[in-house]
């Protein structure tokens, strides 16, 4: 199976980021987590990013708040699927992220989420593995079905309390 690189650019994108690494561990997809910056340490991100697809990664996920563009400096280096996290915070509370992160040009797509929108960022993740892994994809399968149940059966007690 191929592994998901999750990079952030600073230690303080992890209180939200973490979500992400226990999705891929509920789905047991292998992954990475890493501290790189697109700016403080542009070389070492930009070698992660051209080099990922020959080490075993499938998918990378960029986590960046501000106007950061992580996740599109690893999209300008790489081939693989980049799904980016746009971080809360700063003088527009995540917009600038938000922004920054889904305005790409064309040719160099980023797949976005919501702001601070870590699990689905890893959810994606899976999507894009399972597309060639039947284990994987018999997993989101389970999911879904879980989550499905999971409302029948709110749906049931809000009935029964309406009477």
């Amino acid at each position: 199976m191929k592994k998901v690189a999750v990079i952030m650019g600073s230690d303080s994108d992890w209180p939200v980021v973490k979500a992400a690494c226990a999705q891929l561990d509920e789905f047991g997809v292998p992954y990475e987590a890493r501290i790189l910056s697109a700016h403080r340490t542009p070389a070492a991100a930009a070698e992660f990013a051209r080099s990922a697809r020959k080490n075993g990664f499938g998918v990378l996920i960029c986590a960046a708040g501000m106007a950061a563009h992580l996740a599109g400096a690893f999209a300008g280096n790489s081939i693989l699927p980049v799904i980016g996290i746009p971080l809360k915070g700063g003088a527009m509370d995540g917009l600038d992220a938000l922004l920054a992160t889904v305005q790409m040009p064309s040719g160099i797509p980023v797949a976005t989420v919501a702001i601070n929108g870590a699990k689905n960022a890893a959810v994606l993740a899976v999507q894009i593995l399972a597309v060639s892994d039947e284990a994987l994809a018999a997993k989101l399968d389970a999911t879904r079905e879980a989550m499905a149940q999971q409302i029948a059966q709110k749906q049931a007690k809000l009935q029964e309390e309406l009477g």
